[in-house]
């Protein structure tokens, strides 16, 4: 967070909108009290900026830059990191796509965007590279503004920041509303997506709305359905799938009830998602005809003309495929799997990182 003590004695009447817009961003994100505390001396001191830098790369012929936009708010605990192309464009042509990406457990953000690992450098940047697969996604969905904003917290962990957090579903949505509404005028479709504990936040939101926004298009859970539970989200996200045809739910998990990690089972018989993700293809058979394929690397269950897709990793030695199930072109397949973008894409997921060519340096 930066701090800004320069003191604004006068104000021209775009500084006084300007001010008028700072006030109702903070009193999206913060509670009511601690606004009007705000308030009064928010002349004075500006509490909240966004932090910029901007950076290129070369793919092709085309130079493009990207924006990043960070934000911690010191009272919840959330880290918010936004990175969107330069320039962000609102021709007709051109709509705009907001990935809400919530962090795994014990991970930061800049491990999870992800850069070159070089010697000494913590073995984290290397397992995600959601920024390298966000530029990847830019060069093949002409189209769209992809903006991907990274959602942690000072716990990093969001299933401990859920219990640590009074009224933890409404912050959640707080969050999710706040930041769409900075991009408001540009009607953004709305990608729900997460990975290890980052399902909790997604569910978290679930938990918050009586029924899902018809502007969330797409929810994705990456190894993430940990939280699932019939009785609260089913209906939900039921009534979701059918109440439009660009309503997606991708799934992805492997089976982790087989490892065996330092002499024990890595999760309980009901505890993973291997388990979790059946279960819920379970209960949307009762109300979705499902196509199922079975190989020796994956079970690939289908419905609603593959707007429901859950591909479950076969694990017959036992292995950890947990992060693997992200960097294996997971986050783009996640995106693109069922969209008119998809068939211009040349990778498949589970294969050698589509994205290599995009990861930089910092």
């Amino acid at each position: 967070m930066c701090k800004n003590t320069d003191a604004h004695p006068r104000q021209t009447p775009c500084q006084n909108r300007a001010f008028i817009r700072k006030i109702l961003f903070i009193k999206s994100l913060y509670s009511c009290e601690l606004t009007v505390k705000l308030a009064n001396i928010m002349r004075q001191f500006v509490f909240i900026t966004f932090l910029l830098s901007v950076s290129a790369y070369v793919a092709g012929q085309a130079t493009t830059l990207e924006r990043i936009r960070s934000l911690d708010n010191p009272v919840n605990k959330v880290l918010i990191r936004i990175s969107e192309p330069v320039p962000m464009s609102k021709s007709g042509h051109k709509r705009t796509m907001l990935i809400f990406f919530a962090l795994p457990n014990g991970n930061s953000i800049e491990w999870t965007m992800g850069k070159s690992i070089k010697t000494g450098d913590d073995w984290h940047f290397d397992i995600q590279h959601i920024a390298a697969q966000t530029r990847y996604l830019r060069t093949v969905m002409h189209n769209y503004n992809v903006v991907t904003i990274y959602l942690a917290n000072q716990l990093k962990s969001w299933p401990a920041w859920k219990k640590q957090t009074p009224g933890a579903a409404t912050e959640i949505k707080r969050v999710i509303d706040s930041v769409s509404g900075i991009y408001a005028s540009y009607h953004p479709e709305i990608i729900l997506s997460s990975h290890s504990g980052g399902g909790s936040f997604i569910f978290g939101y679930l938990d918050a709305v009586t029924s899902i926004p018809k502007e969330i298009q797409r929810i994705v859970f990456i190894d993430s359905d940990y939280g699932y539970d019939d009785s609260l989200h089913y209906k939900k996200l039921h009534d979701w799938l059918i109440s439009s045809r660009q309503h997606s739910l991708q799934v992805l998990a492997y089976n982790d009830s087989v490892v065996i990690y330092n002499g024990k089972p890595l999760v309980s018989p009901t505890g993973g998602t291997w388990y979790r993700s059946r279960l819920l293809q379970q209960h949307l058979s009762r109300d979705f005809h499902f196509s199922t394929v079975t190989d020796t690397a994956f079970i690939h269950h289908t419905a609603l003309k593959g707007r429901i897709n859950i591909l479950l990793k076969q694990n017959p030695e036992g292995k950890i495929f947990h992060t693997e199930q992200v960097a294996r072109n997971g986050f783009i397949y996640t995106i693109l799997n069922g969209t008119a973008d998809e068939h211009k894409a040349a990778f498949s997921y589970w294969g050698e990182r589509v994205y290599s060519s995009l990861i930089w340096d910092q």
